[in-house]
């Protein structure tokens, strides 16, 4: 199980231009408050290795097979010897990144979350920051939602006991250690937005750690103590009272929904920012969610649908929130976590991806949705009072504010309706099947995946999926790259009449096997996406202008994903959704479960190439097909 998840940004697309510095980046959690436990695991880990420049640009081309044209490999392979000449450019990045991993904690992770987040300029919401669909709660009014909610802040503050104490379990992949960093990078940070970069702050590393969380109701923002004077957090009966009054001091709904200007794009949101913030009120406010432990969102109506479609409707409302009309401005999308609850029992998050990947944030969830499943503790005949009333916070708009916010909304709109976004529920079987196969159910799953976009477009097609690095210190991922020459080979001869089953099965074995492989490089540091990334950006360093290797149209092919996917394991019958990385393309979270796979898949209405439901579909097909081949050949030595 990879326990994984990572929103591709269009990394290699990025251009760095001029000299790349170290700043504006998520650090590590500084030494001066954490204790021997948390820095003595981290010392123990190892640092993530610079392949061989020979090895990568090998399995670079092996890459490219199943994706580019003969002669597009033919021009790649040419510009690839010049590359790698000896006293040439290639040596010379090389021994420049050796020398940076000798210096550095990490060598990628600082260029990582600069290039694929603080500099990325598209709206964080669909295009960056991750939804998490929970099963529906059964709750369907207000005070079912609030009493859901406070629950819900008492659970996450149990889980914050353990990342305060450094008491969380350390996790391990193939019997190695992980590096536990992102779990306190999750809590108590945010996102600055900027005019040409991003910045995150994480305050859980001040002096004075934040005591509050930021709560939203009808577009208004308040922020809510969530410890006593003593230090003890407020049990849920406490916070129930307190969100109660949140609630009753925000009936109206005819706030400007400041929130909304966090759904801009990057630029637009830094120079609408700089204005916000002018005025001292503003300034102080948004200092308070920035602040703030965490956010959570206390939905308005949404939009009706039928049963079947309530898991797709609450992915869009993780997403995005549905529109200025529903959501949308109910959330502030750069602070780091936002918890999601709804009147009707939806119920999720979303997160900004800069400070880390799923699995804290997986882990985190799990860990509460088993805390508001504990029995209720019999209620205390009074609450502890008086408790001081959560304070509103308020802004002042000035018409340049108006407009800015008028213009988000637009924006909003325009990119919710243009998001189409499913949740499916594969009933038929979930990991019981590949494994009873001898199967990895990941690598199952990824051919399923080839297999259908094969069929509907007759064609292979980059397929990003995310590994974890975490085996490394401060390590984020690396691609697995799904689309290969075994699994083209596969889904090319699945259909085909003139094969015979046994041949069939051979192929998918392959691919399979194939796959896993590919998952074993990445995961231990020798895959070819980060490494190339990296040599890319010491030319930068070095102020050497950019190898034509990297302006190759095989790079950019390469770097196209048609296909960007996740496995996302979870304990809790739960999915993550996320959207398209190009404009042409799908992205595909799932949730693979003993006996049923959760999938969300999404694709752009405007792409006339594209149709999520089509997708979906010939993904149930391949999984299905798969199957009965697998069933129909009973003698394959598997």
């Amino acid at each position: 199980m990879l326990g994984i998840c990572s929103r591709m940004v269009k990394v290699g697309m990025a251009k760095p231009c001029g000299v790349v510095k170290p700043c504006y980046l998520v650090k590590p959690v500084s030494s001066s408050r954490m204790t021997g436990r948390y820095l003595s695991h981290q010392k123990g880990l190892p640092n993530l290795p610079v392949p061989p420049l020979q090895q990568t640009c090998e399995r670079y081309i092996t890459a490219l097979e199943p994706i580019v044209e003969v002669d597009e490999l033919t021009h790649t392979k040419e510009l690839l010897a010049d590359f790698q000449k000896p006293g040439g450019v290639g040596e010379r990045l090389q021994r420049g990144l050796e020398s940076r991993a000798c210096n550095t904690e990490n060598w990628l992770s600082e260029w990582w979350v600069q290039v694929a987040y603080l500099d990325y300029r598209l709206p964080v919401v669909v295009h960056s920051s991750p939804g998490l669909v929970l099963p529906r709660m059964e709750f369907s009014d207000k005070q079912g939602q609030i009493r859901f909610a406070a629950k819900l802040i008492a659970g996450v503050l149990d889980f914050k006991t353990m990342i305060d104490n450094e008491t969380i379990p350390v996790e391990y992949l193939g019997g190695k250690p992980l590096c536990m960093n992102q779990y306190y990078e999750v809590l108590s940070s945010c996102r600055i937005p900027g005019v040409k970069r991003d910045a995150v702050v994480n305050h859980a590393k001040s002096s004075r750690r934040p005591q509050h969380i930021t709560v939203v109701h009808n577009f208004q923002f308040f922020v809510l103590d969530v410890y006593n004077s003593d230090g003890t957090p407020l049990t849920a009966d406490q916070l129930f009272v307190q969100l109660d009054r949140i609630c009753s001091s925000s009936l109206q709904t005819n706030t400007e929904p400041v929130g909304i200007l966090t759904t801009q794009h990057r630029d637009i949101w830094g120079k609408a920012y700089i204005n916000l913030i002018k005025d001292r009120t503003n300034k102080e406010s948004v200092s308070a969610i920035q602040r703030s432990i965490f956010t959570v969102c206390l939905d308005g109506p949404m939009p009706q649908v039928p049963t079947n479609a309530h898991r797709s409707r609450a992915a869009v409302q993780m997403l995005h929130g549905g529109g200025s009309p529903w959501n949308s401005g109910n959330r502030w999308f750069d602070k780091t976590l936002q918890f999601i609850i709804g009147e009707d029992g939806t119920c999720g998050a979303n997160y900004e991806h800069a400070p880390a990947e799923g699995p804290p944030i997986v882990a985190l969830i799990d860990h509460v949705v088993e805390y508001t499943r504990k029995p209720e503790m019999v209620p205390s005949a009074k609450v502890p009072l008086p408790m001081p009333m959560p304070k509103k916070l308020h802004f002042n708009i000035t018409p340049e504010l108006k407009k800015d916010i008028e213009e988000a909304k637009r924006s909003m709109n325009v990119l919710a309706e243009d998001l189409d976004v499913r949740v499916i529920v594969f009933n038929h079987f979930g990991k019981n099947v590949p494994k009873a196969h001898k199967m990895s159910p990941d690598a199952f799953i990824q051919v399923a995946l080839q297999l259908a976009y094969y069929r509907m477009y007759q064609q292979c097609c980059a397929t990003y999926e995310s590994a974890s690095l975490r085996m490394f210190r401060l390590g984020r991922t690396d691609t697995i790259r799904s689309a290969s020459s075994a699994s083209a080979a596969f889904v090319k001869a699945f259909d085909d009449p003139n094969k015979q089953n046994t041949e069939k099965v051979a192929l998918m074995e392959k691919a399979v096997k194939a796959h896993k492989a590919y998952t074993n490089l990445a995961i231990s540091g020798q895959a070819i996406d980060r490494h190339l990334l990296g040599l890319k950006m010491q030319a930068a360093e070095e102020r050497i202008s950019t190898p034509k290797v990297f302006k190759d149209t095989s790079y950019a092919k390469a770097l196209h994903y048609r296909l960007s996917t996740s496995q996302v394991p979870s304990k809790t019958d739960c999915v993550m959704c996320f959207g398209p990385v190009v404009p042409d393309g799908y992205g595909v979270c799932y949730n693979p479960m003993n006996e049923h796979i959760n999938f969300a898949v999404s694709s752009f209405n405007t792409c006339k190439e594209t149709n999520t439901a089509d997708l979906a579909h010939a993904v149930e097909n391949a999984l299905l097909d798969m199957r009965m081949l697998l069933e129909q050949t009973p003698r394959a030595k598997l």
